[in-house]
């Protein structure tokens, strides 16, 4: 154990005393990641939000064929404006940019009415843009609006109720809690700790194998009276501590910026507090012993700093790839989805943020075969560098 101490240490100073790769591990991967997070979110919420409360100017052609469509529409926090001079023009302002929506109303809306056949209303839009096909749809609710209501005057001017247009009334219950509903958009959160943490270890591991390897300091070190075994344990479990703090960097980075945003305006409150940023610490921490082992053993094969570094940027998305397919997917925990390291962390991370109660079972499948693997790959990378082959 002293010697296995000596070389943790001596990989522990070698890489601090690299000030700026260091920085890059810790700050680029724990930091930037929540604040970029944080500013997509409050963006996205930020635009939804202003979406309802703006008032929208529409430009309308026709306008005095419609007087009273035209005030509903102002009603609905809708201001008509004058819009291009025909149907032609329309699509043209439309394609080039100049309005995100046009609303045609045509010269026989009104007798259209009055003979109580359907009255003809174009709206232009470019749904490649995201901001015209918002405005479209709201300028379509209203005119649906505007619609449903001159079919209930039709129906009790006539006598008949218009409540028999509605055989059934639907009421729709949603049993989501705040904390759940703030899981949906959370929910990727684990795909930046995983980051992280191979970030916050990834130059250790290159520079404690492919880096010896190319300085020419692999030789002189193995000749010491050090077990290849010692060595290969010394420089993981190095490893293993920088990942940790990137780790904790990311989880204490995320806790501060869900401060900054207004999900609560959005009815969704993450359980995101100082007892969930522990568990999720011991949670994720399995995944320590795996990322360090396997950046490891794939950077023992390379033969130059630079080789490695493209090695290992593929390693660095490989386990990412389980999270983002289960979040599209939705799936719910699962006991063979615990065997799979970095989706069960996630699963498990989800339901922390939905603050449903943790299946232990899951949690104890998850440790132990995140740890199970880790250990299969360090005693492989132990194994390697007992090849005489590995110097040349």
């Amino acid at each position: 154990m002293r010697i296995l101490l000596t070389v943790f240490i001596k990989e522990i100073v070698d890489n601090l005393r690299d000030r700026r790769t260091l920085a890059s591990a810790l700050i680029m991967g724990p930091l930037f990641g929540p604040m970029l997070f944080a500013f997509v979110i409050n963006l996205s919420i930020e635009r939804s939000l202003s979406t309802g409360d703006e008032t929208l100017d529409l430009p309308v052609i026709g306008q005095q064929h419609a007087p009273n469509l035209m005030r509903y529409l102002e009603s609905n926090n809708i201001r008509v404006v004058d819009g291009p001079v025909d149907r032609d023009a329309a699509v043209a302002a439309v394609k080039a940019g100049t309005h995100d929506v046009v609303v045609l109303v045509t010269e026989d809306f009104g007798a259209q009415l009055r003979d109580g056949s359907p009255a003809k209303i174009e709206v232009f839009a470019d749904h490649a843009n995201s901001q015209a096909e918002r405005d479209a749809r709201r300028a379509q609710r209203a005119l649906s609006g505007y619609s449903r209501e001159l079919a209930s005057m039709r129906l009790v001017a006539r006598g008949v109720s218009p409540l028999v247009m509605r055989p059934i009334n639907i009421d729709a219950v949603d049993v989501s809690t705040p904390s759940g509903r703030s899981a949906i958009m959370l929910g990727m959160m684990s795909y930046f700790f995983i980051f992280a943490v191979l970030m916050g270890g990834m130059y250790l591991a290159i520079d404690s194998t492919a880096g010896e390897r190319e300085r020419g300091s692999l030789e002189p070190l193995l000749a010491l009276p050090v077990t290849r075994d010692q060595l290969m344990l010394g420089k993981i479990a190095a490893t293993c501590v920088f990942m940790a703090v990137s780790l904790l960097l990311s989880l204490c980075s995320f806790y501060v910026a869900l401060k900054f945003m207004p999900l609560q305006e959005l009815g969704m409150t993450p359980n995101f507090g100082p007892a969930v940023v522990i568990a999720a610490f011991f949670v994720l921490a399995p995944f320590i012993l795996l990322g360090a082992s396997l950046m490891t053993l794939v950077a023992s094969f390379t033969k130059s700093y630079k080789e490695a570094q493209t090695w290992l940027s593929v390693v660095l998305v490989a386990p990412t790839l389980p999270i983002m397919i289960v979040s599209i997917l939705t799936l719910r925990p699962q006991i063979e989805f615990m065997f799979v390291p970095s989706l069960s962390q996630h699963l498990l991370l989800v339901d922390m943020i939905k603050n449903e109660p943790v299946n232990m079972l899951h949690v104890a499948i998850s440790v132990s075969s995140t740890l199970a693997i880790g250990t299969i790959l360090s005693w492989i990378c132990a194994r390697l560098y007992r090849r005489e082959g590995l110097l040349g």
